[in-house]
């Protein structure tokens, strides 16, 4: 069977870039993975690029062409990809079944937002299209209020995990502090956490992910060309899965556990041959801290109910035994939405590669990323492996 690679990646800094439009956020995370690439842009065969809000926010949609033009890409094939919160990851997706497929030999896969220019409650009316709007955010429905009613399921299946959920996020922050591309590389104290001010009981504006502009693309290639043109570690593809479930919050069977992730995670494992003991470390995606809880739960990292456990004893911290989000993730780093999927694999390329510099895990060989999109509703999980 044929085997896919990331042979470069590259990201701007996240963050409110108020003087920087898609097109310049494009061109700067493109041309980097490009160069760390390095290969020659006529030998990209097809782009794959995901945007969420951009025909809301920015008036623009067709990403495809317009990316392939502001990096000179000429007449290649281009897809845009719309799947809300994993429009990147179902991009990275989409390039990686060109390869598999043999279409393809090299793809440039990528993701980007622009969001922070537009008042909060603009911003807000357009990730709100990312739930059911007409039998929910008609009825008055935010992602901060779905999210805290799964928090406060939680709770009443297990336990309060309120403490936990805080240290998700002073963990998040800390690790920032060591990201240079991260939007919020501010320490958090614990009890600043538990004391601020609320957004939907139980959440806090400190147990939210933030409102970010950014890029972040990938160069993929055939596992043969990849060994021959890679000058760093080859970074393997070994196991990727793609579920869904309902869109709204009431039509799932379970919202203390997503079936998207639990679906995406058994193909991702099973075509890697892999199982959660064996990922050293993984990028989730952590829109709110209880949904980072879940997340590693239903990766099978830690039984039902136990992932705040696993957080109270520093599992998942950087130093952990399995780190959780050494970028910051969503919480710090950022989330430029059409670009959170893209953003989660540059990290865990880089890890693999052994130069994340202070943030560096100690052994990163196989990594996982997992990027939701909706309330759950869509999941697209990868695999890598460093070669030797």
């Amino acid at each position: 069977m044929r085997t896919v690679s990331v042979i470069g990646v590259g990201e701007t800094r996240m963050g409110r870039l108020a003087d920087r439009s898609n097109h310049d956020l494009i061109r700067e995370a493109g041309e980097r993975a490009i160069a760390d690439a390095g290969i020659d842009k006529r030998e990209i065969q097809a782009l794959y690029i995901g945007n969420f809000v951009g025909g809301y926010l920015c008036r623009q949609n067709h990403y495809g062409a317009m990316a392939s033009e502001v990096l000179n890409l000429g007449s290649i094939p281009t897809v845009h990809t719309e799947g809300a919160c994993a429009s990147g990851g179902l991009a990275f997706r989409m390039g990686y079944l060109g390869i598999l497929s043999g279409l393809y030999d090299i793809v440039l896969v990528g993701g980007v937002e622009k969001m922070t220019h537009r008042p909060t409650e603009t911003v807000t009316t357009a990730v709100a299209s990312a739930m059911d709007f007409e039998l929910e955010a008609m009825k008055g429905m935010t992602f901060p209020a779905n999210f805290a009613m799964i928090a406060n399921r939680y709770f009443q299946e297990y336990r309060n995990v309120k403490r936990e959920m805080a240290l998700c996020a002073v963990n998040a922050h800390r690790n920032a502090c060591l990201n240079p591309d991260a939007q919020m590389p501010k320490e958090l104290e614990l009890e600043k956490v538990l004391e601020a001010s609320p957004i939907a009981s139980p959440l806090s504006i400190f147990d939210c992910s933030l409102v970010t502009d950014g890029a972040a693309f990938a160069v993929l290639a055939s596992g043969e060309i990849a060994g021959r043109l890679c000058k760093k570690r080859v970074v393997d593809v070994v196991g990727t899965g793609h579920a869904g479930d309902a869109l709204t919050l009431y039509g799932k069977k379970s919202i203390t556990s997503f079936a998207a992730s639990r679906e995406a995670a058994r193909q991702a494992y099973g075509q890697a041959r892999l199982g959660p003991g064996d990922i050293d470390f993984a990028e989730v995606h952590d829109c709110f801290t209880i949904t980072q809880i879940i997340n590693t739960e239903d990766l099978g990292f830690f039984p039902p109910g136990k992932g705040a456990d696993a957080v109270a004893e520093g599992i998942t911290a950087l130093d952990g035994k399995k780190p959780v989000n050494p970028s910051g993730g969503l919480k710090a780093k950022g989330h430029p939405i059409g670009a959170t999927g893209l953003s989660q694999i540059f990290e865990a390329v880089t890890q693999i590669r052994g130069e994340a510099g202070p943030r560096q895990v100690k052994k990163a060989d196989v990594a996982l990323t997992q990027n939701l999109g909706g309330t759950a509703a869509t999941c697209v999980i990868n695999i890598f492996r460093g070669r030797d």
